[in-house]
């Protein structure tokens, strides 16, 4: 019996399948990855994007000039780029619109009028509000100036790069110096170079760098762009040129598209905040437009010359290490044996710990096991060891904490406030990583709206963004009672300043916008140091209170001393007009008094005056009474900085009300 093929037509042709097409393995470089999805990265929109370039460049300066143990100085400008402007930058001559309903600007007549009575409305409503006095909001962004590009300049003091890195710092991504176990602001090699990323994408044009280390007789000039596909730099002109006034430091110049007018209150928000935390670097902010009436400028000048201390590198700690990189140590290790291995490039293994680890590895390890011989399951084993055994913390030592005295110099400096109080912690650990939490809390001050305004730091840079989640605010919100400090939580202008540094800042996301509040170490660290700060404000403002009752109760004694001194001379009067007539006599004492009033020694005024003065007695007295049943000892206690300072002797005038002051020797 024959059967049919099922391929089989009916017309007895056979129907071959299509092949399936080979699915090609494809690779992406780093920056075409990160081109991809420039958003992991802080650069979601034009606004977002023109904040972040500012932010990372202002960062990298911070560290370029702090390496070298050099005060700061950044100048920050961004220019504003028209269209025809940006046109004959890339020369592209203007051409005139032919279709002009093409254009996603394009209103039609009855669109205008209608746009045109919404202004007018507006315009009507802000004259009411200024005449009124209340606070008058800005336009709203109109869709012509979608599109424009924004010419960032960056210049520094700090220590410069050497002539050959510069494409590979600037055109390469996850490229850099910062690789280290070391606290530092930056981590992925990414900031500079997603601007120029951007830059690419945006608008086309080059970066161009120029830099000179210290002592260097020469600057080197770089205009380049990145390949995004290969991820190399694209060197237009590399040369170096005469360095006559032996500058060392930094200039950058990048455009891209942006839009200030957005992203306007982030970003002088961000250097606002900048300046809080780093009071001994100088900041000279500009924008420039063609319309004079936008540009801004704003110095945010150095108020100290102490810095922090240079963060060092240091080595793993045990309890932090996985397999990959305790491999990745072994390779690079310059040690011989395992006794070695351990010692050296790891914190808080001694000698005698190192014994006991090799003695509890098992037979197969000895002090003396060649380190680059170990094999996997050897590896395996010792990263089993490091998980379960106990190591002493590590110390923080590497760590560079802006410090108390330039915490409460930043705040006071910026804000103004009534009351201040700060505070340090010590070194704490999560996963085998050093942290110190310090905290600020204000009362009061300029420019600070009611309520809580929580000011965010990681490894000394601002956090803007995702404030939500993040442990600082979560922190401020729900775990602390502030009530019991005897602060309003809603009333009272607080501001809460917490600084997180770290060997490794567990930043939720690339974009390094906030931290979770899902470590429950960082979230106790965090917690302490904001109720510290608001144990010393609550002896402050008891006391104020104190003093406020005490003014309080004097002014209502002295509110009743003219009457009293009528009422009292009155009835004296009628006292002397008895004793006078002999209708009824009086003691000796009391005679006196009485004549005296008859032969006006006593007066009205005479009365008033000693009331006057016993008020001011009973007072002080009460005062007095009150300090020595509290005793010395419930006084609240203050920490003073005194911090050395060079043979110039420079020093500053603070005009508060709170104040930090150094003693010269």
């Amino acid at each position: 019996m024959e059967s049919e093929c099922p391929t089989e037509t009916k017309k007895g042709k056979s129907k071959t399948p299509k092949k399936a097409k080979e699915s090609i393995l494809k690779q992406k470089s780093p920056a075409e990855f990160f081109a991809e999805n420039k958003n992991i990265a802080g650069f979601d929109n034009p606004g977002k994007c023109l904040y972040t370039t500012v932010r990372e460049l202002v960062e990298n300066a911070l560290d370029s000039a702090e390496a070298i143990s050099e005060l700061p100085v950044i100048e920050i400008t961004i220019e504003e780029i028209v269209k025809s402007k940006f046109n004959s930058m890339i020369g592209l001559v203007d051409r005139e619109r032919v279709d002009e309903e093409l254009y996603d600007d394009y209103e039609t007549a009855k669109a205008r009028e209608k746009r045109l009575a919404k202004e007018a409305r507006a315009q009507e409503i802000q004259a009411k509000n200024a005449a009124l006095g209340k606070k008058v909001k800005e336009h709203a962004v109109s869709k012509s100036s979608k599109g424009r590009g924004e010419a960032s300049f960056y210049r520094d003091n700090g220590r410069g790069m050497p002539h050959d890195d510069i494409p590979n710092m600037f055109g390469r991504v996850l490229s850099g110096t910062k690789y280290g176990l070391k606290q530092t602001r930056g981590k992925f090699g990414l900031g500079a170079k997603m601007a120029l990323i951007w830059s690419k994408m945006s608008t086309g044009l080059p970066i161009e760098i120029s830099s000179s280390m210290r002592g260097q007789n020469y600057l080197s000039f770089c205009r380049l762009d990145i390949d995004i596909h290969r991820n190399i730099p694209h060197i237009h002109l590399h040369e170096k040129r005469d360095n006559k006034d032996k500058w060392h430091g930094a200039e950058i110049q990048v455009v891209i598209e942006g839009n200030w007018t957005t992203y306007r209150s982030k970003i002088l928000h961000y250097m606002r905040q900048m300046a809080v935390i780093t009071p001994y670097a100088q900041f000279l902010f500009k924008f420039v437009s063609d319309a004079p009436d936008k540009n801004v400028t704003i110095k945010f000048a150095r108020r100290t010359d102490v810095m922090p201390p240079v963060p060092v590198e240091t080595k793993h700690h045990p309890s932090s290490v996985d397999i990959l990189l305790i491999k990745r140590l072994i390779a690079e290790t310059s040690k011989q044996n395992l006794m070695q291995f351990l010692q050296h490039e790891f914190v808080n293994i001694g000698k005698p710990l190192a014994e006991r680890l090799i003695g509890e590895m098992g037979p197969e390890f000895s002090p003396k096991t060649a380190v680059k011989s170990l094999t996997d399951q050897q590896i395996v084993r010792i990263h089993q060891l490091f998980r379960q055994a106990k190591f002493d913390d590590p110390s923080g030592d590497c760590l560079s904490p802006a410090g108390e005295y330039n915490l409460r110099l930043g705040i006071i400096k910026e804000l103004h406030p009534d009351m201040v109080a700060t505070y340090s912690g010590s070194a704490q650990v999560f996963e085998g990583h050093p942290f110190i939490v310090e905290a600020g809390v204000s009362v009061g001050g300029k420019d600070v709206k009611q309520g809580l305004n929580i000011f965010r730091f990681a490894n000394r840079i601002p956090l803007l963004f995702e404030q939500g989640g993040d442990v600082v605010t979560r922190t401020a919100l729900k775990r602390i009672s502030w009530n019991n400090y005897k602060i309003n939580q809603t009333q009272d202008k607080i501001g809460v300043f917490v600084s997180i540094v770290s060997t490794k800042i567990p930043f939720k996301g690339t974009g390094k916008e906030y931290i979770g509040d899902d470590i429950s170490e960082i979230a106790s660290a965090v917690k302490s140091a904001i109720q510290q700060c608001c144990i010393q404000l609550k002896s402050k403002i008891v006391k104020k209170m104190q003093a406020r009752e005490q003014q309080e109760r004097k002014r209502n004694l002295s509110k009743y001393i003219p009457d009293a001194t009528n009422a009292v001379y009155d009835v004296l009067k009628e006292m002397a007009k008895s004793h006078a007539s002999k209708k009824k006599r009086y003691e000796e004492g009391d005679a006196d008094i009485l004549r005296k009033v008859s032969d006006h020694l006593i007066t009205k005024e005479t009365l008033y005056e000693k009331l006057t003065q016993h008020v001011e007695k009973v007072d002080y007295e009460m005062a007095l009474e009150y300090a020595t049943q509290t005793g010395v000892r419930e006084e609240p206690r203050e920490d003073i900085y005194l911090e050395s300072l060079d043979d110039k002797g420079n020093f500053f005038d603070f005009h508060s009300p709170i104040f930090v002051f150094r003693l010269f020797l």
